[in-house]
């Protein structure tokens, strides 16, 4: 059974569960064209560049980003990793390494594809399509996702014993004018009614408006949230969508959707890059406030070291690390591994407005500050950790797969208790056990 199911279920049934489903968006190729596959800087294991040019092409900066057989080995590497329940691709990457390859076969992970790529997903090089009031558009179709074929024999198969992905992000853009938004939800209906016939399960991503909407960015939660509702209140169960994808536009706009219904799973996307802490403590910040899914795609593609920054995130939602002690880990993996960061760890450890568009250009995040808020008792950990205290020996532990120092605290059967350790212990722990996994 894939992990995600098993989570979705959990988290339905045990509203106290911790489970929580993080995702790698690997469907940047139906975006950006030649840099969808990210700077070359990282590299998967295998690593050779497939494609010989001279040493003068590989400096040139049109040639910085990596190419598809490499980013096809870093997908690999990320499935085999085994830390992410999703991974999202292009129709055209699914069929490659889900239908012809079979990488998703022996995996708890679940493959999965965009559906569709509405005009503002359209970042192409001097285009200027992002900027015009988003579109419906439909480049995939689900018998393409499922089969790699224009039409699936379907007598009497279910959807899994396709070899495909049977699983689907749909999008949509609300920009609060009354035609364009008529006109998305109807495509989005003609979708829903297909997929359900198909059997074909889908997850829906909304957008902030990547226009000027007339509303206050600080309004901009309670916008979204309403038209989700508004939406899905005329769709029965066998229709509706496994969870949501939105941006996070802080905790009274998250806690207000999420506590609505406890059928539906809440998610965020990452946006752009930005720092490593924006990365660690959107995650936790939305974990905190309700959110039970995250789909991080720019921020793992563009980290310095995609294994070791997945790693992190689930070390941050598993509550084993504050995204301040997962910063200051990475950075001592990187430091490890010889591999320049893109910022000095002091920078890295600021929060930043980040862009919520795919060019960078339109809606920002907005962070609003909420008062008397019952459920944030808990104060956020300073972001000034000190310095971890030198790595001690280590002994071998099988309770835990890296070994534990015997001076930190332990549980009965000798595996690390992260509630008794202090701050200073969980980086160096990390720090360790990382520097183990990674080298």
């Amino acid at each position: 059974m894939k992990s995600l199911d098993t989570k979705l279920a959990e988290i339905r049934t045990n509203p106290a569960s911790r489970a929580f489903i993080l995702a790698d968006a690997k469907d940047a190729d139906m975006a950006f064209g030649v840099r969808a596959p990210g700077p070359r800087g990282y590299l998967a294991r295998p690593g050779a560049r497939p494609a010989q040019f001279s040493p003068e092409v590989w400096n040139r900066d049109e040639f910085g980003c990596r190419n598809l057989p490499e980013f096809l080995d870093i997908i690999r590497e990320v499935t085999q990793q085994g830390l992410v329940d999703i991974m999202l691709m292009s129709a055209y990457v699914n069929e490659l390494l889900t239908i012809q390859e079979g990488l998703f076969r022996n995996s708890h992970v679940t493959p999965a594809a965009r559906a569709n790529d509405t005009t503002d997903v359209w970042a192409a090089r001097h285009g200027c399509y992002t900027r015009e009031p988003s579109q419906p558009f439909r480049s995939a179709s689900i018998d393409h996702i499922q089969c790699g074929e224009i039409e699936c024999n379907r007598d009497g198969r279910g959807s899994d014993a396709f070899p495909g992905a049977n699983l689907g992000l749909y999008s949509i853009t609300f920009v609060n004018q009354l035609e364009q938004d008529r006109e998305a939800l109807l495509w989005y209906k003609g979708f829903r009614e297909e997929a359900e016939r198909k059997q074909f399960r889908h997850f829906l991503e909304i957008f902030d408006p990547n226009v000027d909407s007339g509303i206050p960015p600080e309004k901009l939660g309670e916008f979204i949230n309403d038209n989700i509702l508004r939406t899905l209140a005329g769709v029965p169960q066998s229709g509706r969508p496994d969870f949501l994808k939105i941006v996070y536009h802080g905790p009274k706009a998250m806690e207000e959707l999420a506590q609505y219904d406890p059928n539906l799973v809440v998610g965020i996307l990452g946006g752009s890059a930005g720092t490593t802490f924006d990365a660690f403590k959107l995650v936790h910040d939305a974990q905190k406030y309700g959110a039970r899914v995250a789909l991080y795609g720019r921020k793992i593609n563009n980290a310095e070291h995609q294994l070791a920054f997945i790693e992190m995130l689930r070390l941050i939602t598993d509550g084993k690390a504050t995204p301040e002690e997962a910063v200051r880990a990475y950075h001592g993996v990187l430091q490890g591994r010889g591999i320049k960061p893109h910022r000095v760890l002091d920078e890295d450890l600021k929060l930043t407005d980040q862009a919520m568009s795919y060019d960078g250009h339109a809606v920002r995040r907005a962070n609003v500050e909420v008062r008397n808020n019952p459920i944030a008792t808990a104060k956020p950990a300073s972001a000034e950790v000190p310095s971890p205290k030198p790595e001690p020996a280590a002994r071998s532990n099988s309770a835990d797969r890296m070994a534990v120092p015997e001076d930190w605290p332990k549980r009965a059967e000798g595996g690390p208790d992260f509630d008794r350790m202090t701050p200073v212990e969980r980086v160096a722990y990390h720090r360790s056990r990382l520097k183990r996994t990674f080298g």
